[in-house]
């Protein structure tokens, strides 16, 4: 299957940024040298550059030049993407090392927040998530028994949970997600590969089904360097006007 090529043009521009090539605050190269380069029309070149927007890497735009505002591009959550989708998007090669897993009772802020009794089982996991091969997020996720019961069997080095899960046809509808900045312990620490105390961006996220009934308790632990978030919020002029 052929990439589009407005893929390659966003690829090929990631990995320049990535490496330092061009540099922040530096210009990206006009659309008519990309054009140029990449054997395109306008077309591709004003997507590549759109998606590069999107991820918070350039700025710029209305005839001005891109110019590189970061090097590490943001992870999209306006939508509900798994990680490994989000690393795709923004053109990461994801992967994933299970650390454990077992049936356990749940702590009792966690119980609350599935909503079941202290004295149940739930499925629990550790799993370290990598961008291009370098540690980037440690998860400790919670599901229920029944959701969570067949990943015990299933090889979850392998790809996305969220996506055998819904193979399995998991109803995943939506999910809440708190962020603040904690401090490395132990585990992060040897698991990221950074200083014990160092700061973690912090991703809480309850996510329900569509009956609204809790699936899955996370907590996701991000290292800021290889990993950030975006959210991107659009103005309702009705539900301002009221």
């Amino acid at each position: 299957m052929t990439t589009p090529l407005h893929r390659v043009i966003a690829a090929a521009l990631r990995q320049r940024i990535r490496d330092g090539a061009i540099a922040v605050g530096e210009p990206l190269p006009s659309e008519a040298a990309l054009c140029d380069e990449f054997s395109a029309s306008r077309g591709p070149v004003r997507q590549a550059l759109s998606a590069l927007r999107d991820e918070g890497l350039v700025g710029g735009g209305q005839g001005r030049r891109a110019v590189v505002l970061d090097a590490v591009p943001a992870q999209p959550f306006e939508s509900f993407l798994s990680f490994t989708r989000r690393a795709e998007i923004t053109g990461h090669e994801p992967g994933q090392r299970l650390q454990e897993i077992a049936l356990r009772r749940p702590e009792p802020t966690v119980a609350a927040a599935l909503q079941v009794d202290p004295d149940d089982v739930v499925v629990q996991l550790l799993r370290l998530r990598l961008l291009d091969g370098r540690p980037a997020m440690l998860e400790r996720m919670t599901y229920v028994e029944p959701v969570g019961r067949p990943l015990l069997d299933a090889d979850l080095d392998a790809g996305s949970i969220y996506a055998l899960l819904i193979d399995r046809g998991v109803d995943l509808h939506s999910a809440r997600h708190t962020f603040d900045a904690v401090a490395a312990d132990a585990l992060d620490a040897r698991l990221l590969d950074v200083p014990e105390g160092a700061p973690l961006l912090r991703e809480r996220r309850l996510t329900s089904d569509s009956k609204g009934a809790p699936i899955e308790w996370s907590e996701d632990r991000y290292r800021p360097d290889v990993a950030s978030v975006t959210v991107t919020n659009t103005r309702n002029t009705r539900s301002a006007a009221l």
